[in-house]
């Protein structure tokens, strides 16, 4: 058969899933310009197990909107059409089984590797833009909607082509269309195109194999194809036979293509098989927890190093064995940089305690003097901190202190450090910091802190803080680390005395206050 064949046999088969309507008229009226909040709200309302998914997983932590959200119309107005688009085409995807008779089609397993690649699109494109979540988890949700499609259409046809036993893309899709006529991408595009796709839908399934051969210079479509592409990697990483070539592969083109670098890598990866767990329950479909790419590297590695040894001794015990202490030296380095917080971290805030802050500010200072750059030290007092204890309770004021913590951490970059001096009182260090940078982001941080509602079990507190600021400039400076944290001190106590809320500045040069 002519691939024009195929895909008209496809099209005509009374095994090819379908999209339940609400579906498919969502897609219809979405892509109109004059449709409204309201007509799509209408729609969604009209089925009611629909509607229950669109609300769970719009108060879940797919969202974690500060607010519940109580109807379709307010989950439509605050997720967005497109956004609501994709829900909706993601719960259809996982409830449309369709019917097929491949023996060697697995629906189960086809559905853990769809949520894996959607998952896996989602936390790459969370380090880009995390405003364009929900089309790119549906790209990688429905990239691979071909097989499912070919399963259902030509059961016989399939079994024939997973028969060989191919287990590369490449050798896979050659066979595809040798033994079909076309192969899984070419049909699941023109289904979905069929349907009534868009574009921004339809370019990343289309081209997540070879991301090299869309030439367009739409920026969002390349973006996207990519990073459906890279969420191939990541799958493969999981489920294949060969899972350190394609760690390897997903490092070298995540940098190459993304500019990605090692941390970013490091925490998709290691979030991914939590995630997948997670977001599969937000969508109601229950699966097993994938072994971890630590693990699934690990014992890639452990079965590589026996694999020249004797039949006998390349044995299950020895592959765990060494699983199990290569586990073991991971958990001891954990421990140990564990413990090694505890020793540096506040117990109440979770922040950093006195003594690192001291051990931190003299290093920076030091660091400083060599590299001839300024450094500037914020100390913090929350006004009226003893009042608020003596009136609500000492409960009340250790959450505010923790609540507080989390808010000003928002306002750090990430080589700057928040630590608890004492008390009511924190010091905050700007690295690489002039004193005018400093006042911009110590203000920014008095405002955001006078504006915070603080809600602890229905009841709502206000507080203020206080700020004194102080610069060291070792091109012309010699003062020492007391010396610093005396002038900032000298700062935050005069704004105390001015009327509290505001940030105070220490001047070495004319050892004024301004």
């Amino acid at each position: 058969m002519t691939k024009d064949d195929v895909i008209k046999n496809v099209l005509n088969s009374s095994s090819l899933p379908t999209l339940p309507a609400v579906a498919s008229k969502i897609i219809s009226i979405s892509s109109k310009e004059d449709t409204s909040i309201r007509e799509i709200a209408e729609l969604i309302s009209k089925d009611v197990s629909l509607s229950a998914k669109v609300l769970k997983i719009a108060n879940s932590a797919f969202y974690s909107f500060p607010f519940k959200i109580s109807t379709i119309n307010q989950a439509v107005s605050r997720i967005g059409t497109n956004a609501i688009r994709s829900l909706i085409l993601s719960f259809s995807f996982l409830s449309v089984k369709g019917k097929n008779d491949a023996k060697y089609f697995n629906y189960e397993k086809y559905l853990e590797k769809s949520l894996s690649a959607a998952v896996a699109a989602k936390l790459i494109m969370q380090e880009i833009d995390k405003n364009e979540l929900e089309e790119i988890f549906i790209a990688g949700l429905l990239k691979e909607i071909g097989e499912l499609i070919i399963a259902c259409a030509f059961p016989q046809l399939y079994d024939q082509v997973f028969s060989q036993g191919i287990t590369d893309t490449e050798g896979l899709l050659a066979q595809e269309e040798k033994i079909i006529g076309a192969d899984h991408v070419i049909i699941g595009y023109e289904v979905l195109k069929n349907w009534g796709f868009p574009s921004v839908l339809l370019i990343p399934i289309q081209y997540h194999h070879t991301p090299e051969k869309y030439l367009s210079n739409d920026k969002k479509l390349k973006l996207n194809t990519n990073v459906v592409y890279l969420s191939s990697l990541i799958v493969n990483i999981l489920y294949s036979n060969k899972p350190k070539e394609f760690h390897n592969k997903f490092i070298e083109e995540s940098r190459m293509i993304l500019g990605f670098n090692d941390k970013i890598i490091a925490d998709i990866l290691k979030n991914v098989d939590g995630e997948i767990v997670q977001v599969a329950e937000y969508f109601g479909y229950n699966i097993e927890r994938p072994k971890s790419i630590e693990d699934t590297l690990m014992e890639a590695n452990a079965a590589l190093s026996v694999i020249n040894l004797t039949y006998d001794q390349m044995n299950k015990e020895l592959v765990s064995t060494k699983i199990q202490l290569q586990k073991l030296a991971k958990e001891l380095e954990a421990k140990n940089k564990s413990l090694e917080n505890l020793a540096n971290i506040d117990g109440l805030t979770g922040v950093y305690n006195h003594r690192f802050l001291q051990s931190f500010l003299e290093k920076e200072i030091n660091r400083s003097k060599r590299k001839k750059t300024s450094l500037c030290l914020v100390l913090m007092d929350v006004d009226n901190f003893k009042n608020l204890n003596d009136t609500h309770g000492h409960q009340a004021g250790d959450f505010i202190l923790k609540e507080l913590c989390r808010l000003l951490a928002t306002c750090l970059r990430e080589y700057d450090i928040l630590a608890r001096y004492g008390g009511e009182e924190f010091a905050i260090v700007f690295t690489d910091t002039k004193v005018d940078a400093a006042i911009i982001i110590a203000d920014r941080m008095r405002e955001r802190v006078a504006k915070y509602a603080f809600m602890e079990n229905n009841k709502k507190y206000t507080v203020t803080a206080s700020f004194g600021v102080a610069e060291i400039s070792p091109s012309i400076d010699k003062i020492k680390r007391s010396e610093l944290i005396d002038n900032a001190d000298k700062a935050l106590l005069e704004a105390k005395k001015n009327g509290k809320n505001m940030v105070t500045v220490y001047s070495q040069k004319k050892k004024w206050f301004k």
